[in-house]
């Protein structure tokens, strides 16, 4: 939705068409800022469905899709693994196929550095580090990355892939690290941590994202990829505590709001990317961690509740996944998103 938003506020000369299947962990309050720009459309629909997005392509004459619509979270994937395979691998097929009959200008992936696998003692990997990914989310990525390349070098489709660090921020449904230890400590629950919590990742402010991808789209190759990453590293053990400072308590009641519990059955130890090249486009981080991260609590303090209901089933070690609810709410901040064209 950051990308949405970004695209839609800063490029009036674009109309921005959303296909969005909303399922558990979306929400159309998203979008609700936006409802009324003459530039932007929301329709609901599946990616996997071959003839829906054949038509859309074809009667709205699409010319660049930014393709984000996937199954990411990667406890779920041990035990669903099939939806993963069914939205990742046969929906990036669709659109692929469809792309091609409509000879689109871009066709955008957005991956993951996941695909990479665990990085323990090699060199940060670079975008032609061989790929090796270790769960079924990040197995499904990686085997979409192969339809896209081959799309490319088959049809001459013109592609870009983005591999990007964890993304963390407001509107993101409470199944994540982030959110979900944010929305464990406001309601007074524990950060249950999977393993000994030593287990690193690196995390990106979403409107960071958001930026990255907007400089690719209009300063980057065709046929390339790129990594967007951030030096920032932290375990899961330290996320929980600077989350936990964050919302009031002190360090010795940080002990007092964590729990560990059975580990993934495989848990990447960290990865670890080197982003110089889309540096090079001239895209840098800009939201300093803690900064993001305060803003991260005190939206989901405001609003939790009013985009998804009662998330308590979320909340727990291993959940299962929950129907979103859907209330109104008011827009979202858009002066932000015009003040940030001034930083590409």
């Amino acid at each position: 939705s950051f990308v949405v938003r970004k695209l839609v506020v800063l490029y009036p000369e674009y109309h921005i068409y959303v296909i969005d299947k909303l399922d558990y962990c979306g929400s159309i309050h998203n979008l609700e800022a936006i409802k009324a720009f003459p530039n932007y459309t929301f329709i609901k629909g599946d990616i996997t469905s071959v003839d829906f997005v054949s038509f859309f392509l074809k009667d709205k004459r699409i010319d660049v899709i930014f393709h984000l619509a996937a199954q990411t979270h990667v406890d779920n994937s041990f035990g669903d693994s099939f939806e993963f395979t069914k939205n990742n691998v046969i929906g990036t097929h669709v659109l692929l196929e469809a792309a091609k009959a409509v000879s689109v200008k871009r066709f955008i992936h957005v991956s993951t550095d996941e695909v990479y696998g665990e990085v323990i003692n090699e060199p940060d990997c670079t975008e032609d580090t061989l790929l090796s990914p270790t769960n079924p989310y990040s197995a499904t990525k990686a085997a979409a990355e192969c339809l896209v390349k081959a799309y490319h070098k088959s049809f001459g489709l013109p592609i870009m892939i983005t591999r990007s660090n964890n993304v963390y921020g407001p509107y993101q449904f409470p199944e994540k690290i982030t959110s979900k230890f944010i929305c464990s400590v406001i309601a007074g629950k524990k950060c249950y941590i999977h393993g000994n919590g030593k287990n690193t990742r690196k995390y990106l402010y979403a409107s960071d994202v958001a930026n990255a991808l907007d400089i690719i789209f209009h300063r980057g190759h065709v046929g390339e990829t790129y990594n967007i990453g951030t030096s920032l590293e932290i375990s899961n053990f330290e996320m929980a505590r600077q989350i936990i400072l964050a919302c009031g308590y002190s360090e010795s009641e940080v002990n007092d709001h964590i729990e560990y519990v059975e580990d993934r059955p495989f848990n990447d130890t960290r990865y670890a990317i080197n982003s110089s090249k889309i540096k090079k486009l001239g895209w840098k981080p800009l939201v300093n961690f803690d900064k993001g991260l305060i803003k991260t609590i005190e939206w989901y303090k405001h609003c939790t509740n009013k985009w998804w209901g009662n998330v308590s089933s979320v909340l727990l070690p291993h959940p299962l996944k929950v129907a979103p609810a859907y209330e109104e709410e008011e827009d979202m901040e858009i002066e932000e998103l015009k003040e940030g064209k001034e930083a590409l």
